[in-house]
């Protein structure tokens, strides 16, 4: 590899005039060579790699550039955290407005199928467990999307036998989301003419009360779980060391997920009949530094990989969503630690280990959801999106790299 530590101060002329592959391989060495000055605290190093990277990023270039350009603000934020005051009057202004926060989701939600695969088979989950019901509860641990349960009403005003009498309870600590979701259920169950309830839990999820989740008995119960689990994660890891200063990082680590470990056991304590899971199947979880910035690394370069073969370049939804919510779940990855890293991904063999420890049992996807999935991702038009069955589960990949796991639950009594 070319030598790329020229003198503080250097023009890096040079740099500029690499050709893509090349400007591509230059690219990942600087940022894990930035990425090994960072996490040895060796900032003057660390200032030189920052100056390169900026020279060859570009929010607007080409795939790496562009996952460059967020990579480098992610180590640049986590060195400014060593400044405290620092960092708090540069972010001081920063407010994510709640329009924004949906604007960002519709997004991800258009460009990528990932979420419309998730929604197909959660709610072919939720119809096959729910066969005779007459009383269906749905708990909904992100309620920010109306489209999923849209489709569910529309399925269930089918039913053979007629449709249930139908209750979803949305979790989201934003109370305006929960109210446009309110009003768009509510339209569309007068429409069909199904008996139904939204009931409102204004919430962070860390925060829930179960007991204002109302599960009454005599209701069918499913639970709906889509991106939400891994940010529970980490929120032991400050009271850990805390408590015993003299745990290694590795036990801290193994230890961290006591509270999605309560939650989970909480979880079971409703005894759903079926329980659907959605996790981004990434590695992104690890102790130190260098391991989780070589995993997101991989991983980041799928999902920009997916928006440089389906959208244009100079596409404002695409630079929206890489900066507003791939930028920012970087930036919480490789800048935050203990209770503030929340972006956790891990990979679906921990879940299944985590849930099967919590007492549910895996509920395969059935044949017909996996056709359902595997037709509507066809009709997508892109060849690079595949999905494989893991242990009943499903696993949707970009190319080879799986990206998203959906799987399915019950309480094992």
């Amino acid at each position: 590899m070319m030598s790329l530590s020229p003198s503080i101060g250097s023009p890096y002329t040079w740099l500029r005039e690499l050709k893509s592959e090349e400007r591509g391989l230059a690219l990942i060495h600087l940022l894990l060579t930035c990425a090994n000055h960072v996490a040895a605290g060796s900032l003057e190093n660390a200032n030189v790699m920052l100056d390169q990277i900026s020279q060859l990023a570009s929010p607007d270039g080409d795939t790496m550039q562009r996952i460059a350009a967020y990579f480098n603000e992610a180590l640049a934020d986590r060195i400014l955290k060593t400044w405290p005051g620092l960092h708090r009057a540069l972010n001081s202004t920063r407010i994510v407005m709640v329009s924004e926060e949906i604007l960002v989701q519709k997004l991800f939600l258009e460009l990528f199928p990932f979420l419309k695969v998730s929604y197909i088979l959660t709610n072919q989950a939720i119809v096959e467990a729910m066969e005779g019901e007459k009383m269906v509860h749905i708990i909904d641990l992100n309620a920010a999307e109306p489209a999923q349960w849209i489709a569910l009403l529309q399925v269930f005003s089918a039913r053979p036998e007629g449709p249930p009498h139908l209750r979803i309870t949305g979790v989201h600590h934003q109370k305006e989301i929960l109210e446009q979701m309110a009003h768009k259920l509510t339209e569309e169950a007068e429409k069909l003419d199904i008996p139904f309830q939204f009931h409102p839990v204004i919430s962070k999820l860390e925060n829930l009360d179960f007991d204002k989740l109302r599960v009454k008995t005599g209701e069918a119960l499913a639970i709906s779980s889509i991106l939400q689990l891994h940010s529970l994660l980490g929120l032991d890891d400050e009271a850990l060391r805390r408590r015993s200063p003299l745990l290694s990082k590795n036990s801290i680590s193994l230890t961290a997920s006591m509270t999605a470990e309560s939650f989970l056991n909480a979880l079971w304590g409703l005894s759903p009949k079926v329980m659907i899971v959605t996790e981004q199947d990434s590695n992104h979880n690890g102790s130190t530094l260098m391991e989780r910035v070589l995993e997101a690394l991989y991983s980041y370069a799928a999902l920009f990989d997916c928006l440089e073969s389906t959208v244009s370049r100079t596409s404002v939804e695409r630079l929206k969503v890489e900066k507003m919510l791939f930028g920012e779940e970087i930036k919480n990855i490789i800048a935050c630690e203990g209770a503030e890293r929340r972006e956790r991904h891990e990979k679906l063999d921990k879940w299944i280990q985590r849930l099967d420890l919590s007492g549910f049992g895996n509920v395969p996807l059935s044949y017909y959801g996996m056709l359902q999935a595997r037709r509507f991702l066809q009709s997508c038009g892109c060849e690079g999106y595949k999905m494989r069955e893991e242990n009943g589960c499903l696993v949707i990949c970009w190319q080879d790299r799986p990206l998203f796991s959906i799987s399915a639950w019950r309480s094992r009594k």
